[in-house]
């Protein structure tokens, strides 16, 4: 699985303007909802908000990982954003958090939603990606470095 299979640059967001939680998840699930039409916003929100309320997506190391299922949905999508400034997401280290990858998945996909989690997490644990992403300034260098790093072995 290829993290360019259910990303694409409209799904990015380069300079996230939220200062909170709920403001990230608000501005990523418009990105979503830009990215594919069909979806709503205000609906990707509540996905995404249910899960947080199991407990923070923060991973640590200046990533979180909101995600959730939604009924009717056909394939896994995802948006992709950058605070520069950060947020407190009430990650498990403590830290702001920069870096946020939005998932959302249909409702019984488990295999796929866990696969695409797991490939993030592993992705996001190289620091020198991590400060590479937060250096880019443009959308398509965002995708093309993220597209670059998925395709190492």
């Amino acid at each position: 699985m290829r993290i360019s299979e259910f990303l694409s640059p409209p799904a990015i967001v380069s300079d996230l303007k939220a200062r909170d939680k709920q403001e990230v998840l608000r501005e990523l699930s418009a990105a979503l909802a830009r990215a594919h039409p069909t979806l709503k916003a205000e609906r990707l929100v509540e996905v995404l908000r249910e899960r947080e309320k199991l407990g923070s997506t923060g991973i640590g190391e200046g990533v979180a990982i909101p995600h959730g299922k939604l009924p009717g949905l056909g394939q896994l999508v995802a948006a992709f954003g950058v605070s520069r400034q950060g947020v407190d997401f009430e990650a498990i280290d403590g830290k702001s958090t920069h870096l946020f990858f939005a998932l959302v998945a249909p409702e019984n996909s488990a295999g796929v939603h866990l696969k695409a989690l797991a490939r993030i997490s592993r992705l996001f644990k190289n620091p020198r990606f991590r400060a590479s992403i937060l250096e880019a300034s443009t959308v398509e260098a965002i995708h093309a470095l993220i597209v670059q790093e998925d395709a190492r072995p």
